[in-house]
């Protein structure tokens, strides 16, 4: 039996008056909160802005009573030169620099709140309109949204005008280029294209090594792979980002001004990636050489560390740094995400490490593909491996367990610490299975009489 409903068209009439009425309160109701917040933030701005000109006004008159000049286009003495006086004025100068350039993102932060919000609405009112086949949207837009303070006021146009000439008559000598460079904002959220580096990075080996094993080598270079393929994939994820709209920046409480785009990390992995290929082309090949081959991966992998830790302002300094400090420290919830999803890389690491120290036969022309008798690296017997392996596991663990204490919330936090506790026993207990075995091996191999 087929049950039918049917409704009469009043009935549908008032169901959809209603839900209109919801619908348009509630559009009321976040437009007076979007109007509220702009309005409070182009109050403070403009408070900041006649704070700083003050900051600016003050230091040019001490200078102008130091030195008898009025301006900072006419200084031209070296700072070592300077007085102490002067000196201070200096550093003031740099601090108000780097105050207004500041100063000027935190406008175009909100310039850009100001468009994106506008454009919300003006989107979810057109599908409101589609969906329901009616103009009331499009009219509520008119009499609202486009008559609204956040939208209609020009104020932060004008602020970020009169900052920028500011910083070019008084702090850049009138020279509006280099003034725009130092306040340059890149778009926070545009779809850049597509960019490919030059170097295409591919490698087709075939390994015919008779009588040796190439497993320490793949070990050694299975890690530096991974890295560089994990850095190209997230150039890939960062495209996908910006082309959904997705503010991965703000997310991950990134620098608007020195985060690596999509380009920049293809650049990375394609750099790094020819290297690497150069690097096992060269112990591929090394048997016809004089050349040890052992050397090859310390030179590429010394190469990479001091492409991270290079104090020179170059190559991306600035990521660098901040991918140093969250290393060096209390790595953040995602970063120490991505390290659970490395730690294969981790694992290679002590692995090569143990291997040259250990086991490689430094006197050996192809020691790398060499099969030595001591294969204490690949086991749990020196306890080393075990702790590596739950490094990343223990960061998420202590992670969630502080989360825990500044919340008081059980769930989801101990609930995530117990998940990543786990690792700590599958970890126990591999190694505890891997040297039992390994010692029952060896006694039925060398000594099977003692087990009868």
């Amino acid at each position: 039996m087929i049950f039918s409903t049917i409704t009469d068209e009043d009935t549908v009439k008032r169901y959809f008056a209603k839900f209109e009425e919801k619908f348009f309160q509630t559009c009321e109701k976040e437009l007076a909160k979007i109007n509220t917040f702009y309005s409070e933030k182009l109050a403070e701005a403009q408070r900041r802005f006649a704070t700083l000109q003050n900051e600016l006004q003050s230091t040019l008159d001490a200078q102008k009573e130091t030195s008898g000049l009025t301006t900072l286009r006419q200084r031209r003495k070296p700072v070592f030169h300077l007085s102490h006086e002067e000196r201070v004025q200096h550093r003031n100068i740099r601090d108000l620099k780097l105050a207004f350039s500041e100063f000027y993102l935190s406008l175009i932060l909100l310039q850009n709140y100001q468009n994106l919000n506008f454009t919300g609405f003006r989107k979810i009112l057109k599908k409101h309109d589609k969906i329901l086949e009616t103009p009331r949207g499009a009219d509520w837009r008119v009499a609202h949204v486009e008559v609204a303070p956040f939208y209609t006021c020009k104020k932060i146009n004008q602020l970020i005008s009169e900052t920028e000439t500011v910083v070019t008559n008084e702090l850049e000598d009138g020279d509006r280029q280099k003034a725009m460079k130092r306040l340059r904002v890149p778009p926070l959220g545009a779809a850049q294209g597509w960019y490919f580096s030059n170097e295409i990075v591919k490698l087709i080996g075939v390994f015919k090594m008779k009588g040796s094993t190439v497993w320490p080598l793949i070990r050694i270079y299975r890690g530096g792979f991974l890295l560089i393929e994990f850095l190209f994939l997230l150039g890939i994820n960062t495209y996908g980002w910006r082309q959904a709209g997705v503010n991965h920046v703000l997310i991950f409480e990134l620098n608007p001004r020195s985060n690596l785009s999509h380009q920049h990390l293809f650049e990375v992995a394609g750099f790094l990636g020819t290297l690497w290929c150069l690097s096992l082309l060269a112990c591929i090949y090394g048997q016809d050489t004089d050349f040890p081959i052992q050397t090859n991966p310390l030179i590429l992998y010394g190469f990479m560390l001091l492409f991270l830790i290079n104090p020179t302002k170059t190559c991306y300094y600035k990521s660098r740094f901040w991918l140093l400090k969250l290393l060096v420290g209390f790595a953040d919830f995602w970063l120490a995400d991505q390290l659970n999803s490395l730690s294969v890389i981790l694992m290679d690491l002590e692995y090569m490490i143990c291997f040259y120290s250990f086991e490689l036969q430094w006197t050996a022309k192809n020691a790398l593909l060499e099969n030595p008798e001591n294969q204490v690296c690949n086991t749990y017997a020196y306890g080393v491996r075990a702790v590596v392996q739950c490094i990343p596991a223990w960061l998420r663990f202590v992670q969630c367990l502080r989360r825990y204490r500044d919340t008081k919330r059980a769930f989801p936090h101990l609930v995530n610490a117990g998940k990543y506790s786990t690792t700590f026993f599958m970890v126990t207990f591999a190694a505890l299975y891997s040297t039992h075995r390994g010692i029952v091996f060896r006694a039925i191999t060398f000594e099977p009489n003692s087990l009868s």
